[in-house]
């Protein structure tokens, strides 16, 4: 895999591109607009995103898909979830039919709750597709600080191929087969995010802290039981690796929106200000919705939803949930 194409000229895209050309491939970064991707050849760095970074000289950012795409060994989707079909739909005319895609996003589509993969399958036609998640904020991957991640999907080759062509010494890669679960942990950590951030931000203690994140990933196994994961993915990189850095780091934009909202700010205003997409917002209502329809059990989902977008105080979700009945630790 020399000739990689990344779809989104994000934290997350630029990140992968910088490491990725580090290595010696070549980098083609498609960016939404021209004037962006000039922007980003003229002064070698994404201001926006990741301020202090350095592109190499293997990265060439251009907002023409047909140069980003053509030849590529390996396309990266890095879009968020709200934009990937959109995104993707536009540029498949470019996307070559035998091109591997290796997915980044770690997000649910809204209204239709399908997984990036599936987007990217509905978009692109059917072709190899692989999952890369876990602990990798893009600010730390950038900078060549160490991490550890997975690659899962359905064609083992692919897995190898792309573990193979990212692991390093700073980078280090695992396979799993798994690929229903390291996407939804990709997703569902997102939420746990918000919720740790609210805790955070009514001023609760450590204490109400790890027993939120331990009782959110009972919760999040559960769910993924019922959509056909496996639990141990989720007690892997893609799962508690990824939600312990979400929910603890200061880069945690999930987390940082959460602290807002524990403090009383209003929803709406704080997306507004942001320049990154909190995925976890849109991945809330979609897993609500879709627990409610299949009947799993989601109390700390349920009690953020309703703070989000029912109009519910924070402080009294959470005595709501101490509120509830006694019970098994882990009945799933």
């Amino acid at each position: 895999m020399k000739r990689v194409a990344i779809v989104g000229a994000g934290g997350m895209g630029t990140a992968l591109a910088a490491m990725l050309a580090r290595s010696g491939s070549e980098v083609r970064l498609w960016a939404r607009d021209a004037a962006r991707a000039e922007a980003l050849n003229a002064t070698r760095e994404n201001a926006r995103h990741l301020p202090g970074v350095a592109l190499p000289e293997g990265v060439v950012a251009t907002h023409d898909a047909e140069r980003a795409c053509r030849g590529a060994d390996l396309l990266i989707a890095a879009v968020p979830s709200a934009y990937l079909r959109a995104t993707l739909a536009a540029l498949a005319g470019a996307v070559e039919r035998a091109t591997p895609v290796l997915s980044v996003v770690k997000g649910i589509e809204s209204g239709t709750f399908a997984r990036p993969s599936r987007i990217i399958e509905e978009t692109l036609g059917s072709r190899s597709v692989a999952i890369l998640s876990g602990p990798s904020h893009a600010e730390e991957i950038a900078r060549g600080l160490p991490a550890s991640v997975v690659v899962a999907g359905t064609d083992a080759l692919l897995n190898v191929a792309a573990r193979d062509a990212l692991n390093s010494d700073r980078f280090r890669v695992y396979t799993n087969d798994d690929a229903v679960g390291v996407e939804l942990a990709g997703a569902l950590k997102n939420v746990l995010g918000l919720a740790a951030g609210v805790c955070e931000g009514l001023g609760f203690g450590d204490n109400a802290k790890a027993a939120l994140l331990t009782r959110g990933l009972a919760e999040i196994v559960r769910f993924g039981l019922d959509q056909g994961a496996e639990a141990s993915t989720f007690f892997g990189l893609a799962g508690v690796g990824d939600l312990l850095t979400t929910c603890y780091s200061g880069f945690g934009r999930n987390r940082r929106v959460g602290i807002r909202i524990g403090r009383g700010e209003p929803l709406e205003l704080i997306l507004r200000e942001m320049v990154d997409v909190a995925e976890g917002v849109s991945t809330t209502r979609g897993v609500r919705e879709q627990a409610r329809l299949r009947g799993v059990e989601m109390p700390i989902t349920e009690e953020l939803h309703a703070v989000l977008f029912e109009g519910n105080a924070p402080r009294a979700a959470v005595s709501k949930l101490m509120d509830r009945l006694p019970r098994e630790e882990w009945r799933l």
